[in-house]
């Protein structure tokens, strides 16, 4: 699924898809977590969190977002947010951060729907003008 979102990634914004450095070691528990939702056994959803942010160690930033576009709109995007958000919680983490784009009005309507706020631009994409910053303190 990782190919697949990047695909989109790049469909979206044209390239290769999201070019920030990243390393499936970073969201190994307990600094990390990456999440994958099946339905009758077949991978579905995914999302990940990574400790680290604007606020150091006490921030996680949500990475690779994604539900297959078979099972769009049938909430799973929110359960695996909602399971991002517990798992972050319950190792200390008390804000999540994340980045998105423009050119992903899904995305942005179920983060703000599920609490999330415009913050100052941070890391990677802070410098893009389609990249959106946001965040919700946990707890």
């Amino acid at each position: 699924m990782t190919a697949e979102v990047q695909a989109e990634y790049g469909r979206r914004y044209g390239g290769d898809g999201d070019i920030s450095p990243i390393d499936p070691q970073e969201f190994e528990p307990p600094d990390g977590l990456f999440l994958v939702a099946s339905v009758d056994g077949a991978a579905v959803a995914m999302g990940g969190w990574r400790r680290g942010g604007p606020d150091g160690p006490t921030d996680a930033e949500i990475k690779r977002m994604y539900v297959r576009p078979g099972h769009v709109r049938r909430g799973l995007a929110r359960l695996v947010l909602a399971e991002l958000e517990r798992t972050a919680a319950a190792v200390g983490v008390t804000r999540l951060v994340l980045e998105t784009g423009t050119a992903q009005p899904e995305a942005i309507a179920l983060y703000e729907s599920s609490g999330f706020a415009h913050i100052p631009a941070f890391g990677f994409y802070a410098g893009y003008d389609d990249s959106v910053h946001l965040a919700k303190a946990l707890g």
